[in-house]
């Protein structure tokens, strides 16, 4: 045997599950990886993060793609193909380190805990565009908005008032704010953030029932599609269509806001290049970057396991980078010209409109200035719905498939444990439904500039530096047969850990800034799952070392080498053997002096 198996430390064996199923057409690992861009609640933290910075400020985009996105998703790739496992079980690879796969686990229910709101909020929006008259158009506003409270909107923008008052002989000047009804009609279903954005947490948490239907009737759909389209292939095909169908319709909606007033001078202004946008650009698209591996972190591992032992994992990686790097622009533009025309609503220093969460809550009252506004608001927001329901399933799949990976009990109780982990979520996801929860959400998504800048240094720590950079190259060339390039292993080795201690010393600042502000129930989720999972990692190697025998430096070695390291199917498993055979053989010769 050449290579160390769980009996020589004491585990269980490796068993892979041979009815786990394959993809039904390569490219569906494509489609999948596209549909982990639809990830929206990055622009949710625009407060952080500038994404008005023009197509010349993603520039910075194409070099992070060459420097670190593209080799470390050809490492996911990798673990996961050469395995035909999840992010758990492809630690066997250097199993002292699997409890990075756990933690991926934890990151991800993190994630699905609240992402419900981002398939609520177009749900709202979609049954009552059935309505004859839009009750966020400026004429449907005034039929539920109480006049007493006073407030301003984008529907009665006129600047009469006096700018100044005098106080103590100085003379101040403040903007006159103007809501945008279609906020304003989200903010109704709490009455504690009537005319405001944020809660006060000293106020009592109130639930809005109807985003408990919402979030209900969200994951009933959930809960359907895993019940249809269960199999490996069927929700390939499944994820196949759902993000061909929501390209086709974010290109249709695109070419609707065009006519926005404004939006052909604000889509000129995104294209102009400018110095300062592209400085904007080098400190906000690498937060894209650390998104294109799915909210878990080891997305990218799962989907990948679903491949032919042979597919192009190296070409797949540039197609998916450019292709997610395609959904950011597209959604950022469609985000500018709304940005623009509400700014050209403003039309002076004095008025500001208060746009807020722009692509989910503002653009609905945009719609309703346009020709047939019912229709083209089901439309985008079905797009939305589409992109949130791909975002869910793809994340509970890879959950699923990594946890019936490794624990095989679990294999003879699929559908319990699918459905007991849809219900669970969905039983957390109801604090969303509260005035705090749905203020404080994006506390949780920004925990991931923290989370995934460490979990990428840590793995290229595990495949380069600890299993070493020629294993790695080998097995590369026996998959693929074709090799792993070494100036890609400098930079992987060498330069890209720099750029993620940057972005690790980052990510702590602002999660520390994001939840000095928050629901301490929100900070108590991020606490439990994320922050003490990546503390406990750690305790899974020792555990393992704990399991194993013989003096402690030698359960370390061990522990640290890889166990059932090898592809599941016999025929490439045998091929393995004797390529890897040969291999040491080769280096033995060279080893012996003349």
């Amino acid at each position: 045997m050449i290579y160390e198996t769980s009996y020589d430390s004491g585990h269980k064996p490796f068993s892979p599950d041979l009815k786990r199923g394959k993809w039904e057409k390569p490219a569906d690992y494509i489609f999948a990886c596209f549909g982990l861009a639809l990830k929206l609640d990055i622009f949710v933290a625009s407060y952080w993060f500038f994404f008005d910075m023009g197509i010349f400020g993603m520039l910075p985009y194409l070099v992070y793609m060459v420097i670190y996105l593209v080799p470390i998703m050809v490492i996911h790739s990798f673990m996961g193909q050469f395995s035909s496992s999840g992010f758990i079980s492809s630690f066997r690879l250097s199993p002292f380190f699997k409890g990075m796969g756990y933690v991926s686990v934890f990151l991800t229910i993190a994630m699905l805990i609240y992402y419900s709101i981002f398939a609520a909020v177009p749900l709202l929006f979609m049954i009552n565009s059935f309505r004859p008259t839009l009750p966020w158009s400026c004429e449907g506003f005034k039929l539920w908005n109480n006049e007493s409270a006073g407030r301003k909107t984008t529907c009665n923008m006129t600047i009469s008032e006096d700018l100044t008052d005098i106080s103590d002989n100085n003379t101040h000047f403040h903007r006159i704010q103007f809501h945008v009804p279609s906020v304003l009609y989200f903010l109704n279903n709490f009455e504690s953030v009537q005319g405001e954005y944020y809660t006060d947490l000293r106020q009592e948490s109130e639930l809005s029932w109807r985003f408990v239907s919402l979030f209900l009737l969200v994951w009933a759909m959930v809960a359907l599609i895993f019940y249809k389209f269960s199999e490996t292939a069927k929700f390939g095909k499944f994820l196949r269509y759902m993000v061909i169908g929501t390209l086709i319709l974010l290109l249709l909606c695109f070419g609707r806001f065009l006519f926005l007033p404004g939006a052909l001078l604000g889509l000129k202004k995104y294209v102009a290049p400018s110095v300062e946008e592209m400085a904007m650009g080098i400190g906000s698209t690498f937060i894209m970057v650390l998104h294109a591996f799915g909210a878990g972190w080891g997305s990218v591992i799962a989907l990948s396991s679903f491949n032919g032992f042979k597919t192009d994992i190296m070409s797949y990686s540039w197609i998916i980078s450019f292709g997610q790097i395609f959904i950011f622009t597209m959604f950022g533009l469609v985000s500018f010209m709304l940005e623009h025309y509400y700014n050209g609503l403003e039309g002076s220093f004095d008025s500001q409109v208060l746009t807020h969460w722009t692509l989910f809550l503002s653009s609905a009252t945009a719609l309703a200035s346009l020709g047939w506004p019912n229709l083209w608001t089901f439309i985008y927001y079905t797009m939305l719905l589409m992109a949130a329901l791909i975002v869910i399933t793809t994340q509970i799949f890879t959950v699923l498939q990594s946890l019936f990976d490794e624990f095989e009990i679990l294999r003879v109780r699929k559908q319990e444990v699918t459905f007991g982990l849809i219900g669970g979520i969905a039983v957390c996801s109801f604090y969303f439904c509260t005035n705090h929860g749905i203020t404080f959400f994006a506390a949780l998504g920004l925990d991931a500039i923290f989370s995934h800048s460490l979990l990428h240094l840590l793995l290229i720590l595990v495949v380069l530096w600890i299993y070493g950079r020629e294993r790695f190259q080998r097995d590369i060339e026996f998959m693929l047969g074709q090799p792993f390039a070494s100036w890609k292993i400098f930079i992987l080795r060498f330069i890209a850990p720099i750029i993620l201690i940057m972005c690790l010393v980052l990510g702590i600042f602002v999660c520390y800034m994001e939840h000095s502000y928050t629901s301490p129930i929100v900070l108590g989720i991020s606490i439990v799952l994320v922050i003490l999972p990546m503390m406990a990692s750690p305790g899974y190697g020792i555990y393992y070392i704990y399991r194993s025998t013989g003096s402690f430096c030698e359960r370390f070695r061990r522990t640290c080498r890889p166990t059932d390291w090898y592809p599941v199917e016999m025929e490439h498993r045998q091929q393995y053997e004797e390529a890897v055979s040969n291999t040491d053989m080769t280096q033995q010769l060279t080893a012996v002096p003349n």
